[in-house]
């Protein structure tokens, strides 16, 4: 399984991603689902996925190949005008592989199933955040909807849904993410550290920071220990429950 989330901040962008992959309990393994295209002062985007990984490995694999292509008649991921057009792209490009792969054709339940999702800035256009679906359309955040999630959502969303505020600095926006992934790798297995982190500041149209938060990270374990702390005793604080008079 997989949990990836994007942010969109009024400073711009953030992005984390778990690594682990499993093809079920003895066959666990460690893979990057963020990449990251880069042309300084033109544009950043960075991609996510969550999904079978032949198939995220192979959608990966047509972009960075096609980015490299000269010429207007297929622009490429680092040719494409707009995010949208980038978006338009990726989706076209997911679909594409899970037709290829497909028996039946494409079909978001098949085997092949996978989304993506994918951010960035090109030129003077806004900071744009997408979720790119498996039939190849897909849904923009906006301010009513400021992060968007792939993978094992479920267990990290309420935490997001509480507590994020797009106002917030880069800084307390990771502490978010740290303890919404640690709240689903504790509730589910397919999800583990490695966590691989990206930041994009708004207008910079170059990568930001970028780093990984391995097992031992001593302010992960932090975080880790002291929200399962707040929690008891927040816990303790809510009034009793009384069973109601017969």
């Amino acid at each position: 399984m997989t949990y990836c989330v994007g942010l969109m901040m009024h400073k711009g962008l953030v992005f984390m991603s778990d690594t682990r992959t499993n093809a079920g309990v003895d066959n666990i393994s460690t893979f990057r689902k963020m990449f990251s295209w880069d042309v300084p002062g033109e544009r950043s985007i960075t991609l996510m996925t969550a999904g079978n990984l032949a198939t995220t490995q192979s959608v990966i694999s047509l972009l960075d190949e096609r980015s490299k292509a000269t010429g207007d008649r297929n622009p490429g991921i680092l040719q494409a005008e707009s995010m949208f057009q980038v978006a338009t792209l990726v989706g076209d490009t997911l679909k594409e592989v899970i037709c290829t792969h497909a028996e039946a054709g494409q079909r978001a339940d098949s085997a092949f199933n996978a989304s993506v999702l994918v951010g960035g800035q090109v030129g003077d256009g806004e900071p744009r955040l997408f979720l790119v679906y498996p039939e190849g359309n897909f849904i923009e955040a906006s301010p009513d909807t400021p992060f968007l999630q792939i993978g094992e959502t479920k267990y990290g969303k309420p935490i997001l849904v509480r507590a994020f505020d797009p106002k917030m600095s880069f800084e307390d926006a990771i502490k978010l993410l740290m303890v919404s992934f640690d709240s689903t790798i504790k509730a589910n297995l397919g999800v583990d550290l490695p966590l691989d982190v990206q930041i994009y500041e708004t207008d910079s149209l170059t990568s930001g920071r970028s780093f990984r938060i391995e097992h031992d990270d001593p302010y992960y374990q932090k975080i880790s220990e002291g929200w399962g702390h707040a929690l008891r005793d927040a816990f303790g604080q809510l009034p009793g429950f009384e069973f109601p008079e017969k």
